[in-house]
């Protein structure tokens, strides 16, 4: 059993905090929280367990919020590119935060709830989003932060069977949608979604009560904890962003290749385009386009391209950057996220990456690089 530094006893501890001690996980400073970032079957393990089997994640540090109010549907379309009103009970939409000059601020999950809409923001962007919220909110719903709420994250193949064994009902739902369960005594919200891009669960569920259903779902024979680490890992052959790598305040959704998070009723000559912020820029240049855009790439070679590589074309002209990559533990090839420039977007497009000194050629991918295990009904 491993012992905090000082320097992680200053940080926050989620409610699995000591839970993730027992389990002998390897913990480290993340978005500041101490969590943990592989357990002792390593990342690898961890990685393609979830892939085919089922991971419990501890995502906690995230922040939960409830909009309460007739009017919350519409206030929030004021800061998101994103049909809102239209999202029907306990349906479920991803949904950015732009500032004034259509940068992302952060990414984020909008679900409609009895009581209101539920909204799960990135640990590390939470104080402001909340602060956010509030500012530009309060005055047509009450923007109610959940602090006495976990969550947690039950992703993979087996997900459906770990998790049935506690209500049978959760079966019941599709991939976006969610609901109210009682899972063997503890009252939860749960919603059939994840960022790993298998089938699988995000659990609300109170703070108070976190422990006794990790436990509950541990005990279950598909499922073993899994750390930071693999989360990562995962997300990325999923070909999925993390806010602060491959999305931040220096890209538009356009350049981040998330059109498809705007539907058309928010476009220009959509019946509610416009009036978010940035709402002219992303309406130019879904008419114009624009100069960099988010790829995947791939590489036959074992070298990993990591984040901040340069991409450069065949003549060593750089054109782009990496924002995320790893070896791609399923897909068995180097994977990465990064822009370049638009004129080589196109998938197919052959391009370097400079890895200690050293070309590694790329392609331009589509994405995701390992197929989706959504389940859609």
């Amino acid at each position: 059993m491993s012992a905090d530094t000082p320097a992680q006893a200053a940080l926050n501890k989620t409610p699995l905090h000591a839970l993730h001690i027992e389990l002998g996980a390897k913990m480290v400073p993340f978005a500041g929280y101490d969590m943990p970032v592989q357990y002792p079957a390593g990342v690898m393990a961890e990685h393609k367990h979830t892939r085919s089997q089922a991971g419990l994640f501890d995502v906690s540090h995230m922040g939960q919020v409830l909009l309460v109010g007739d009017d919350a549907a519409a206030a929030l379309e004021t800061l998101v590119p994103v049909d809102i009103v239209d999202l029907g009970l306990f349906k479920q939409r991803y949904a950015l935060f732009l500032n004034d000059d259509a940068g992302i601020m952060d990414d984020l999950m909008v679900a409609r709830r009895t009581d209101g809409l539920f909204v799960v923001v990135n640990a590390g962007c939470r104080d402001q989003d909340i602060a956010h919220m509030q500012q530009h909110l309060s005055g047509r719903c009450e923007v109610r932060p959940m602090p006495e709420q976990a969550l947690l994250a039950l992703q993979g193949p087996q997900a459906v069977t770990a998790l049935s064994r506690l209500n049978p009902d959760v079966a019941k739902l599709v991939f976006m949608t969610g609901g109210f369960f009682d899972l063997d005594g503890i009252p939860t919200f749960v919603t059939r979604s994840g960022y790993t891009g298998e089938d699988g669960y995000e659990i609300s569920v109170p703070a108070d009560r976190a422990v006794e259903l990790a436990r509950k779902l541990l005990a279950q024979p598909e499922v073993m904890p899994i750390g930071l680490g693999a989360r990562d890992s995962l997300r990325l052959e999923a070909g999925l962003c993390l806010y602060g790598h491959d999305i931040d305040t220096n890209a538009t959704p356009v350049e981040a290749s998330l059109t498809w998070a705007i539907q058309k009723v928010r476009r220009a000559g959509g019946a509610r385009a416009g009036g978010y912020p940035g709402a002219a820029i992303v309406d130019q240049q879904l008419a114009e386009g624009v100069a960099k855009k988010r790829v995947g790439l791939v590489s036959s070679e074992r070298m990993p391209v990591r984040e901040g590589a340069k991409l450069v074309d065949a003549n060593g002209v750089e054109i782009g950057v990496v924002t995320s990559g790893t070896l791609g533990p399923t897909v068995g090839k180097p994977v990465a996220l990064g822009y370049v420039q638009t004129a080589f977007a196109a998938v197919g497009t052959e391009l370097f990456a400079e890895v200690r000194g050293k070309r590694t050629p790329m392609t331009v991918s589509s994405t995701p690089f390992t197929p989706n295990g959504y389940f859609r009904g």
